[in-house]
Formats: C-alpha cells, sequence, structure tokens
C-alpha cells in the first residue's frame, strides 16, 4: 500500500501553522513525514503570498526543497484549474517548467483536463486521474490517456462517515471495469478523510493523508503536523494488518 503526504493543498496559510509560503519550513514537515512512513508526497507549490502557482519559478523553488529535504522520495503536484483557470496559459505554464515532478494530478472534471495529461506525459511526467464524480468519470472513461495514467485518485468530498463505502465502491467498481490493472489511491477530506484512508487501508488501495485534506487527527483533535498524521496513519496500518494476521487459520 501507498501512503502518500499531502502536505498543504489549496488552504489559506492562516489555517494552520505548517501552512506557510515558505518551502524550507513545509519540506521540513515532509521529510518528518517520510521518516513516520510517507512514501510519496504531494504538494501545491505556493507563490510569494501563499496561493496555489504554475509558475515555472514558483514550482522549480518547491520542487528543490522538497526534494533536498526528501532525497529519492517521488514528488508531485497540482495542475488544478483554480491555479490557473484559463486552458491556455496552464498549458503554458505547465510547458515552462524547468524542474518537473515526478508526478501531477489532473482534475478529469475540469476544462483541459485530457490536453494537460497530454502535456505532462509527453514531458516524463507520470499522470494521477482526479476523479471525484459522475461526471469526472466519464470523462476519464472516453479520454485517449485513460492507460497511460499513473494512478487514479478516488477523492471523496466533505460527506459524512456513514456514506464513505458506498459512495467510494461505487466509484471503485467504474473504474476497475474500465482498467481493471489500475492502481487506485482513495482519500477523502475533511469529514471522510479518515473513513476513507481506513476503507483503502481495508480495500487494500493506495491512500494519502496531511494537512490538505483534514486538520485533525480520527479522534477529533487539531493534527499538530503532517508527520503526526502520518504516525497515525501508519499505525491504523499496522492495526489492521495484525487483525488479518490473527484471523488467518493457523498451517
Amino acid at each position: 500500500m501507498l501512503l502518500q503526504v499531502c502536505v498543504n493543498g489549496a488552504r489559506d496559510i492562516a489555517e494552520h501553522p505548517w501552512l506557510v509560503a515558505d518551502p524550507f519550513v513545509v519540506a521540513e514537515d515532509a521529510a518528518r513525514s517520510v521518516t513516520a512512513g510517507a512514501q510519496a508526497i504531494h504538494v501545491h507549490p505556493k507563490d510569494a503570498a501563499g496561493d496555489d502557482s504554475l509558475d515555472g519559478d514558483d514550482v522549480a523553488r518547491w520542487l528543490r526543497e522538497i526534494r533536498s529535504a526528501c532525497p529519492d522520495v517521488p514528488v508531485g503536484v497540482t495542475t488544478g484549474a483554480w491555479t490557473e483557470p484559463d486552458v491556455e496559459r496552464r498549458l503554458a505554464a505547465i510547458a515552462g517548467w524547468t524542474e518537473l515532478p515526478d508526478f501531477a494530478s489532473v482534475n478529469w472534471h475540469e476544462a483541459g483536463a485530457d490536453r494537460v495529461a497530454e502535456l505532462l506525459l509527453s514531458r516524463g511526467v507520470g499522470v494521477e486521474a482526479g476523479i471525484w464524480d459522475a461526471s469526472g468519470l466519464e470523462a476519464w472513461r472516453v479520454s485517449p490517456v485513460r492507460g497511460d495514467c499513473l494512478r487514479v485518485l478516488i477523492e471523496l468530498p466533505d460527506e459524512a462517515a456513514e456514506v464513505v463505502r458506498d459512495h467510494a465502491e461505487g466509484l471503485i467498481a467504474h473504474v476497475r471495469l474500465e482498467e481493471p490493472g489500475i492502481p487506485i489511491l482513495l482519500h477523502g477530506e475533511e469529514r471522510s478523510a479518515w473513513p476513507a484512508f481506513d476503507l483503502a487501508v481495508e480495500l487494500g488501495h493506495d491512500s494519502r493523508i496531511g494537512l490538505e485534506d483534514v486538520l485533525t487527527l480520527p479522534d477529533g483533535r487539531r493534527a499538530p503536523t503532517n508527520a503526526a498524521m502520518v504516525r497515525e496513519a501508519v499505525g491504523r496500518m499496522r492495526a489492521v494488518a495484525g487483525d488479518a494476521a490473527r484471523r488467518a487459520p493457523a498451517r
């Protein structure tokens, strides 16, 4: 199971002490998250004001700091349309990147998703296909680059824990119908974040956790750092593995 840490996201930098516009500070927390058990990092490069950015200088600055602190760990970035709503400008920004991430997430419900994915793939960047809803699922299903994606991100919105399983399993079934062998990373946000993580562990899918998706630990306490959330996540993974081992028949 791949455990990814999503260190900041599009949140306002005032929401948490570790959500800052300084990549050195975020990279320090990312490094501690890797030590705690994270195997990949998803980061939103920021400009000087703390807003998400696709600018080549911003992307390069953030990638260099993260990689310096976390050598040999795959690092991915966002290409979300909120960073640049105009598709042509978004494509131009990505085409101008001089420091390339290992992977980038592409939200398939957004305009221009196919073109963004094709550009990333042409530059040797892996594509995480972000699927939130039926419209994104259908757009990905008919995409010419569907089978070239590194993985599918099944992303659940802020919703009650009791609906997480049905929502997730419905999307998973549709993805499996189209691409049976593609890796799936299941995650949620806010109320659905920890239930979705636990479900991913149960079902054997990849997952992620971090301040992008949720600011609290499962018991409702404010998470002090990304690393603290990763430690909690690793503990929950081990607990599930231990339960499975105890249930396995003796040989």
